[in-house]
């Protein structure tokens, strides 16, 4: 497809207006809760492991922070996940068994970037006196997954907002990433396959935040009509992405918060729960990355990083396939972000319509920008401008 059949197809998308958002008022509706799974509930848990006694490393105090999957609870040297026992499209998580199995894929998996923060798959117990201990003796009734406790203040996004990421840290990350991706076989996926995710996932998209975001549907549904458009127009790219071996079974969720800016660079949380999802182009990766800086207030972190990741992987950067991955990757993080109105006793309603608002404009922004780089070509340097020496 050349650039004016793209052009035509993108005008056809846009008739119904442009493809900007605006801030909306979204509707949701509770999920079902959940089962009881192990013979003691999650509350007596959690209640449980808020207390210093249950620990084996004898801290001082318990902080807990809870996320979409797990609890993390984090005590004087360690970080301690437990996964909470749901049920997604993705994974199944209700039986202890399960959750035993998914932290030691997490382990596994997180110890190819940093395999000095991932220390093992610890159980949690209940003695024969009815009290709960990590890593005692009796009935196993969960597990946790154990980790070295990273400091805050060195997560890319703490340094971020502080405005203290330099030139060196960007590289720093590249070289431990693209010593990674080295180590990494090209997958055995075709182009068509390859191609037909995108189109699925198109769909999703659109179905979730057309449903959630009912005012702005007609919105939701241009954008990904640009989205098909585009990917149309980049099947031959997308086709030798496949073939030259870039596809590879990547981190997945290569977020601002999961990188530590340590020494050695720690790159944390990668996606365990599915190989399909974690098996993307590396440029998409480094792609996602990009955005978040971008969507942090730092873009010339992100085209450093860009930069750099072309020059190290000896990868150009195509600035086409870039805003297409990034285009996609915004619109998942809206559906994602939207989706957490719909769960039992939201908090913070305003904060997640926001971001899945802040989203979709930023999908809306790279398509345009995708467009724009089918006017001048296939690829283009990425500018290494930085404030920080």
């Amino acid at each position: 497809m050349n650039c004016r059949d793209v052009e035509t197809r993108m005008t056809d998308a846009m008739k119904a207006g442009g493809a900007g958002f605006r801030r909306q008022k979204l509707r949701f509706k509770p999920e079902r809760e959940q089962g009881v799974a192990g013979g003691v509930s999650s509350q007596q848990k959690i209640a449980r492991l808020r207390e210093r006694t249950a620990w084996p490393d004898r801290t001082c105090r318990v902080e807990v922070i809870e996320t979409h999957l797990s609890w993390v609870f984090l005590t004087a040297r360690h970080a301690w996940k437990l996964k909470k026992p749901r049920r997604s499209d993705a994974i199944d998580l209700r039986s202890i068994a399960a959750r035993k199995r998914n932290g030691e894929m997490e382990l596994r998996l997180n110890r190819r970037l940093s395999p000095s923060v991932y220390l093992g798959v610890v159980p949690l117990t209940v003695c024969g006196y009815g009290a709960m201990r990590v890593g005692g003796s009796g009935k196993v009734v969960d597990w946790l997954l154990k980790m070295r406790r990273l400091p805050a203040g060195l997560m890319l996004d703490c340094a971020l907002a502080r405005g203290a990421v330099h030139k060196s840290d960007t590289a720093r990350i590249v070289r431990k990433l693209s010593a990674f991706y080295r180590t990494l076989p090209g997958s055995s996926l075709s182009g068509s396959a390859y191609r037909a995710r995108f189109l699925s996932e198109i769909a999703r998209n659109e179905s979730v935040l057309a449903r959630i975001m009912s005012r702005r549907s007609a919105e939701v549904r241009q954008l990904c009509d640009i989205q098909r458009a585009l990917l149309a127009g980049l099947t031959d790219r997308l086709e030798s992405r496949v073939a030259h071996g870039w596809i590879r079974e990547c981190h997945g969720d290569l977020r601002p918060e999961h990188v530590c800016l340590t020494r050695p660079v720690a790159i944390i949380d990668c996606l365990e729960f599915s190989e399909r999802l974690r098996t993307i182009d590396t440029l998409d990766e480094v792609g996602f990355l990009a955005l978040e800086c971008e969507r942090l207030g730092a873009l010339t972190v992100g085209n450093a990083l860009l930069a750099a990741y072309g020059a190290s992987m000896h990868d150009p950067v195509d600035k086409r396939l870039l805003h297409f991955y990034q285009s996609m990757r915004a619109t998942v993080r809206a559906r994602l972000a939207a989706a957490h109105l719909l769960e039992p006793g939201i908090k913070r309603v305003r904060r997640w319509r926001k971001r899945a608002l802040a989203y979709l404009e930023l999908g809306s922004a790279h398509a345009r920008q995708c467009a724009d780089a089918f006017q001048m070509g296939m690829q283009a340097p990425m500018p290494d401008t930085f404030s920080k020496e």
